[in-house]
């Protein structure tokens, strides 16, 4: 049974990787989706194809950036002239390097806090008036950083620490017509950008700082994203870590 059947789903950042999944994922349950893209044009449209392809008219671009907020309520305009509702916003998209203390930038920090932490808080805004009418719920992908922070990426670990009060704080706002809640990966994705990507020992001392020994994978994200929206009518406020036991290890 398709429980989203009906439903619409704006998934930010989602022509690759985590995002690509949840979309995916959420697709496969009956909702018809909202891709979002930023520069992955040729990404975005393949997957948007695959998906209409399946089912009719179940999937729609919109390109974009987060960070314009003045920009953020004619996205969501652009989607409810389309569809005609909104019930699920994810606030996926997310940007993730080094600021190591000595070398930050306010540059980093607008970069780092815009996409984490501005963009979901604003979209969230432009949302939430199409959401409150639709009973509907959003989801922000938060990181196990924002509870411990991450050597070398103290800007990046604020930043998903606001996202984590944000999902909190929107709760309390925004409710009872919506819930809000978020999800915080551990090792889920060797981070294209990191610059120990190519080391095996640093990726295997980050698994063995995880309980399971092992990394997840996209899908992991995708599933609990579809649990916090189909299934958890009694659950708002709350970051579900999907961490392997991550945050059990110092």
């Amino acid at each position: 049974m398709q429980k989203l059947k009906g439903k619409v789903a704006f998934v930010t950042g989602s022509s690759r990787r985590i995002g690509a999944e949840v979309v995916k994922k959420l697709h496969a349950a009956g909702a018809n989706v909202v891709v979002h893209y930023r520069h992955s044009s040729a990404a975005a449209a393949q997957l948007c194809d695959d998906l209409n392809q399946i089912r009719s008219n179940s999937c729609f671009l919109q390109q974009g950036e987060l960070t314009r907020v003045d920009d953020l309520p004619a996205m969501i305009a652009n989607i409810l002239d389309h569809y005609g509702r909104l019930d699920i916003l994810v606030n996926n998209a997310s940007s993730f390097y080094p600021t190591p203390v000595g070398d930050i930038r306010e540059s980093d920090w607008d970069n780092l806090l815009g996409s984490n932490l501005k963009a979901p808080l604003f979209l969230s805004q432009a949302a939430a008036a199409e959401l409150k009418k639709r009973g509907g719920c959003i989801v922000n992908m938060a990181d196990v950083h924002g509870f411990r922070p991450l050597k070398g990426y103290p800007v990046y670990s604020v930043a998903k620490a606001g996202l984590i009060m944000l999902t909190q704080s929107l709760a309390r706002e925004l409710g009872p017509e919506v819930r809000v809640n978020a999800i915080a990966p551990g090792a889920i994705l060797w981070p294209e950008t990191d610059e120990a990507s190519d080391s095996d020992a640093a990726h295997q001392a980050l698994l063995n700082k995880t309980s399971l020994l092992r990394e997840g994978c996209p899908d992991d994200i995708a599933k609990a994203v579809l649990f916090l929206v189909q299934d958890a009518d009694y659950i708002t406020g709350h970051t579900l870590p999907v961490d392997g036991g991550r945050m059990l290890n110092h």
